[in-house]
């Protein structure tokens, strides 16, 4: 009886110290940023007359953003095709049921944590100072770190398919194209398809904000606009933005639901 009083209670201090130790964190992380709710409060004024200055939006630039909207779907869409390129032998490689050999198991691995960790925005500036100004380097930016990520989740996909199929083909003294081509890809088709289809609509919200460091697109236009102090101008980008990315969001699901739910 003893014994289970003193587990309970060592296991309430326990969550006690634990609970603590997670407040005296956010405490700290947020001296650490100067979170201030007076700040906030006291910025909405501003925020208030940054709004006032955007309102009517200037809709008689339309028609000079049709090619900086079609721009930025053609980074968000190139980027995504060769970030899935690239994704999928490194996601073979990366998956261990596939990969026994610990050197490319390894190697791929740190390939793809590396893509993932540096953001898009490092990759522009780096491929900007590279290739110059354009819609080229935002292409490549979205590429790199898109790999990353699609990498890894094929990696994990490959990792949990149904083992009693690899080990039926593997019986019939199957080689290990076919059971990838007949054994995996037909139980991963839809989780590929499905993270395809979500990293490029992240690609095309993404694509936007690289224009901010002139890689092209809306993003360099919404950029010039506030350098320019043309808010209104800036207001008829940000609904652009909207109403591009609330579309492509629409037709991805479309997509999805057509192929996944047949």
């Amino acid at each position: 009886m003893y014994k289970v009083k003193d587990f309970l209670l060592k296991l309430s201090q326990k969550k006690a110290a634990f609970t603590l130790a997670v407040i005296a964190f956010y405490v700290w992380s947020a001296f650490g940023v100067n979170l201030s709710i007076i700040n906030i409060i006291e910025g909405i004024p501003n925020i208030a007359d940054f709004i006032s200055r955007m309102i009517p939006p200037d809709f008689s630039i339309l028609d000079k953003m049709v090619e900086p909207t079609l721009e930025t779907i053609q980074i968000s869409v190139w980027g995504t095709t060769l970030a899935i390129f690239f994704s999928i032998p490194l996601g073979l490689l990366a998956a261990k049921n596939i990969t026994p050999n610990n050197f490319w198991y390894t190697l791929s691995r740190q390939i793809l944590n590396f893509l993932r960790a540096t953001s898009e925005l490092i990759f522009a500036l780096v491929f900007v100072s590279a290739v110059g100004l354009g819609p080229f380097p935002g292409v490549l930016a979205l590429a790199f770190h898109s790999t990353g990520m699609l990498g890894k989740f094929y990696a994990e996909a490959i990792e949990n398919v149904d083992k009693g199929v690899i080990e039926a083909l593997e019986a019939t003294g199957a080689h290990k194209l076919q059971i990838i081509v007949f054994g995996i890809v037909p139980q991963i088709s839809p989780e590929f398809l499905t993270y395809s289809l979500y990293r490029w609509e992240h690609n095309l919200r993404q694509a936007t904000v690289l224009g901010i460091v002139g890689a092209g697109g809306l993003g360099f236009e919404l950029i010039t606009s506030l350098r320019l102090f043309k808010y209104r101008e800036t207001a008829t980008i940000l609904i652009i933005i909207l109403v591009t990315v609330t579309i492509m969001d629409y037709v991805n699901s479309k997509i999805r639901n057509k192929v996944i739910g047949g």
